[in-house]
């Protein structure tokens, strides 16, 4: 809740859904547990994830459920283990262009024809790629929706996205994953070493003067970055918030931070009035919830 309060627009998916899309619910909307939200207003993100390099992953890393065997989005493994690329001004630009253009599109054809389903529109989309015939009813859908006109979205955006991995735009599912792996380890060993690729740097890491620009390329595409300083330090000790979800993301944040493991003792220096063993309960949730890592003699990473 504290991740989405104040967005005007935030980016949300079904937990278990036949077909894996993505689209921008209004900010004053309470999302139930039926969903997965980001906690992000930018359209860029949204194109990286309705994607289908993402779509790809998140088929291979989430599970199946029910008597449909439906795909499952589980966050934990869907999302926070997909490596986002590197993308420059221009291609993000791009991207979240076609990203807001492909929402825009699905809810102006829905605000036309109510009873249109997100299920009904890629149905008949799978249909139309696979090159079968389209029955009286999904016919209707197809005019209604626009489909023709939603591949087409769907096509560009895909092929935007590939560019941003230095990927070919039909590179097969397995290049696809042999690739995400490859960048997933990557940015694991980045990480360690205290280089994060912050999404919502102003949320997720507010104290840091440190900036994503320095972090010029993966190494995947040849343009490996060079110079790349690590986190910067915080001038002074950072306020201690007062609800548990947001001491708990404080906690996660300054172990993130750290470059090698820290204990409770260590992360209470950080902020303002904090007590050791109230970091220690927090440190304890986290790794509880797989945010975190437990080390001997009480230290932590992050996970």
């Amino acid at each position: 809740r504290a991740a989405l309060a104040g967005l005007p627009r935030f980016i949300a998916t079904p937990e278990t859904a036949k077909h894996r899309y993505f689209v921008f619910l209004d900010g004053a909307i309470m999302p139930d547990n039926m969903l997965i939200n980001i906690a992000s207003d930018d359209a860029y993100v949204l194109g990286i994830l309705s994607s289908r390099i993402h779509v790809v992953w998140s088929l291979a890393t989430g599970g199946r459920l029910g008597v449909g065997n439906d795909p499952r989005y589980n966050k934990t493994r869907c999302f926070e283990t997909f490596p986002f690329p590197t993308a420059t001004e221009a291609q993000q630009t791009h991207i979240r262009d076609l990203a807001d253009r492909l929402d825009t599109h699905r809810k102006r054809q829905q605000a036309q024809h109510p009873k249109l389903t997100f299920t009904d529109l890629y149905n008949v989309l799978e249909k139309l790629r696979a090159g079968t015939p389209l029955n009286a009813k999904e016919q209707l859908t197809h005019e209604h929706g626009l489909v023709t006109v939603l591949r087409q979205l769907h096509d560009d955006l895909d092929a935007a996205v590939a560019s941003a991995y230095a990927l070919p735009p039909t590179a097969s599912d397995e290049a696809i994953l042999t690739h995400l792996c490859a960048l997933n380890a990557q940015r694991a060993t980045e990480e360690r070493a205290g280089q994060i690729r912050w999404l919502r740097p102003a949320f997720q890491n507010p104290a840091s003067t440190a900036t994503q620009t320095t972090l010029a390329g993966d190494g995947m595409d040849g343009t490996e970055g060079t110079n790349v300083p690590a986190p910067a330090k915080p001038a002074g000790k950072l306020a201690w918030p007062k609800s548990f979800a947001e001491q708990a993301l404080a906690v996660r944040t300054a172990l993130t931070a750290f470059a090698a493991p820290a204990d409770a003792a260590t992360l209470a220096k950080t902020f303002k009035n904090a007590k050791a063993d109230r970091i220690e309960d927090l440190l304890e949730t986290l790794a509880s919830l797989g945010q975190a890592r437990s080390l001997n003699r009480g230290k932590y990473v992050a996970a």
